[in-house]
C-alpha cells in the first residue's frame, strides 16, 4: 500500500525538525508516554505528538506464530488474514476502504510474539480508526467462505515467497528450525500446507476468542490528538468488550548448546551458493542482551562493521552481508529465545571454507580488538539507529516499541531508558559475552547449495 506523497514529505520533515531541535539542546529526546489499563485488561499507550497533523493506531495481540497450536502451524499468520474479512459492522474488506478513503494507509503482520494491525490517517479520522479496530477486537464475520478463501490466498503466499522462490525463507525461515531444539521456536512459522487445509471454522473460533480478547492486547496512539478526547473514545469502544480466559504461558525456553551445528540446504532455484552464521542470544533485557547489541554494530552493521571490512571489502567475497537481531523486527521487539545472524551470497569459485576462515579470523582476535573507543562508536550507531526506529514510518516505529514493552514489560516507558541501557555496557562485559555466546559451540552454520547453478556448470 503506497503512501500519499505529501503526507510523506510533511511527516519526514517534522520528524527531521524535532530530532534536529533535540540534537542542538544538547538534550535526549525523550517519547512522551501516557500508560494505563482499562477494567477489560487492555493496554492503552498514549503518545502525543503535534508535528504533524497525522495519528497512527496500533493493535498488538500476544499471540505470534511462536505458540501456535502444534498440529496448525501457520494458522497465527492465517489469522491475521482473517482479520480484514470482516466484522459486525463492517463487510469483507470494508476495513481497509473505511482507512484508503479516508486518506490512510495501514497494513497487519504476524511476528514471533505478536500480530499487530496498524492505521496512518488524518488526525481528525483518529476516532473513526479506534472505532473500526473495537469493532473487529468484538466480533469477526468467521464463515466458511471466509475461511476457505483465506487459506488458498496464505497457501499461495506461502508457494510464492518460499517454494517458488529462489532463497525462499532463507535464512529467516530456515534458520530457527535448524538452531533450535524446542517445537515452539523450530517449526514451520509460515506453515505446512496440509496444516493449513486442516484448519476449521471450530480453529478459528476458539483462536479468536482466546487470543484476540482487549486483555491479551495493547493499544498505542501516537500523533496530533487531544489525550482527554482520546481516551473518551477508547472508553467508549473498548470498554465493553469481554475479557477472556488466557491460556497458561507454554515453555519456549532454548537449551545451552554445545556443540556446533552445521548443514546443508539444497535449492533448486538459487544460482549462487549462499550462507548464515548464526548464534543464540542472550536473554531478554539482560546486561549481556545489551553487550550483544553493540557487538551487532561492531561486527556487522554499516561499512566499518569488521566482518563486513573483512568479506566485503578486503578479500572481495561478497557484496551483500547483513543480519541483525531478530529478522522480523528489531532486538526490542520479541519476548523469547532469539538469534543473532548473518548472511550472504558468495561466488561458486570461492569456497565455504575460505568464508569461515576469514570469519574466524575476525571472531578469535575480537576480545583483544574491544576498546572503549570502539564501544562508543558503537553506541554512536546503535543510538542512529534507535531514533531511526523511532522516527521510522511516520512514528510507526515509536507505536510499535511501545504496544512491544507493554506487551512484554507492563511498562512502555522502558522506550525512554534503551539508550541508558547500551552507555553501562563496559569492555569487560562484552569480553564476557564473547566468551559465552560467540563460542563455537554456540554457532549454527546453515549454506545453500544452489542446485540450478550446479546444472548450468553440467550442461
Amino acid at each position: 500500500m503506497k503512501l500519499l506523497g505529501l503526507l510523506t514529505v510533511v511527516l519526514l520533515l517534522a520528524s527531521c525538525e524535532q530530532f534536529k531541535n533535540n540534537d542542538e539542546s544538547g538534550a535526549s529526546y525523550q517519547v512522551p508516554v501516557e500508560y494505563y489499563k482499562l477494567d477489560n485488561g487492555l493496554k492503552v499507550i498514549l503518545s502525543q505528538d503535534k508535528t504533524a497533523p497525522t495519528a497512527i493506531v496500533a493493535v498488538y495481540y500476544n499471540i505470534g506464530f511462536r505458540i501456535e497450536p502444534k498440529d496448525r502451524t501457520g494458522f497465527a499468520h492465517l489469522f491475521e488474514h482473517m482479520m480484514f474479512q470482516g466484522s459486525q459492522n463492517l463487510g469483507k474488506m470494508e476495513f481497509i476502504k473505511l482507512v484508503q478513503q479516508n486518506g490512510g494507509v495501514l497494513n497487519g503482520s504476524t511476528r514471533f510474539d505478536f500480530t499487530n494491525y496498524f492505521e496512518i490517517v488524518p488526525a481528525h479520522k483518529l476516532e473513526t480508526m479506534l472505532w473500526a479496530e473495537a469493532d473487529r477486537m468484538r466480533g469477526l464475520d468467521i464463515t466458511q467462505e471466509n475461511l476457505t478463501n483465506q487459506q488458498g490466498v496464505v497457501k499461495n503466499e506461502v508457494k510464492v515467497n518460499v517454494l517458488n522462490q529462489p532463497y525462499g525463507g532463507f535464512p529467516w525461515l530456515d534458520m530457527p528450525q535448524f538452531a533450535n531444539t524446542n517445537w515452539y521456536n523450530a517449526h514451520n512459522f509460515y506453515g505446512d500446507l496440509e496444516d493449513l487445509d486442516a484448519a476449521n471454522l471450530d480453529d478459528v473460533a476458539s483462536f479468536f476468542k482466546t487470543y484476540y480478547a482487549p486483555n491479551n492486547a495493547a493499544i498505542s496512539v501516537v500523533g496530533d490528538f487531544d489525550i482527554e478526547e482520546t481516551k473518551g473514545w477508547i472508553e467508549k469502544y473498548f470498554g465493553n468488550i469481554s475479557a477472556a480466559d488466557i491460556p497458561a504461558f507454554p515453555d519456549i525456553s532454548e537449551p545451552r548448546q554445545e556443540v556446533e551445528k552445521d548443514s546443508v540446504k539444497n535449492d533448486p532455484l538459487a544460482n549462487k551458493p549462499a550462507i548464515a552464521i548464526a548464534y543464540h542470544m542472550p536473554e531478554r533485557n539482560t546486561p549481556e542482551y545489551y553487550a550483544m547489541g553493540l557487538l551487532d554494530q561492531i561486527l556487522i552493521q554499516g561499512d566499518n562493521a569488521l566482518l563486513v571490512q573483512k568479506l566485503e571489502k578486503e578479500m572481495g567475497y561478497t557484496s551483500n552481508l547483513g543480519g541483525g537481531i531478530n529478522y522480523l523486527g528489531n532486538m526490542f521487539n520479541y519476548n523469547g529465545p532469539m538469534l543473532w545472524m548473518y548472511n550472504m551470497t558468495y561466488d561458486s569459485e570461492t569456497s565455504k571454507e575460505e568464508i569461515m576462515t576469514a570469519i574466524d579470523d575476525v571472531m578469535v582476535n575480537l576480545k583483544e580488538d574491544i576498546t572503549e573507543e570502539m564501544l562508543a562508536g558503537a553506541l554512536v550507531k546503535m543510538r542512529s539507529q534507535l531514533y531511526d526506529d523511532l522516527g521510522g514510518t511516520f512514528g510507526l516505529g515509536r507505536a510499535d516499541l511501545l504496544c512491544s514493552f507493554a506487551l512484554f514489560d507492563d511498562d512502555p516507558s522502558r522506550i525512554n531508558t534503551i539508550e541508558d541501557e547500551f552507555k553501562t555496557v563496559t569492555p569487560e562485559l562484552v569480553r564476557s559475552t564473547i566468551d559465552e555466546y560467540l563460542r563455537k559451540g554456540n554457532r549454527n552454520i546453515l549454506t545453500i547449495n544452489p542446485l540450478l547453478a550446479n546444472n548450468q556448470k553440467t550442461q
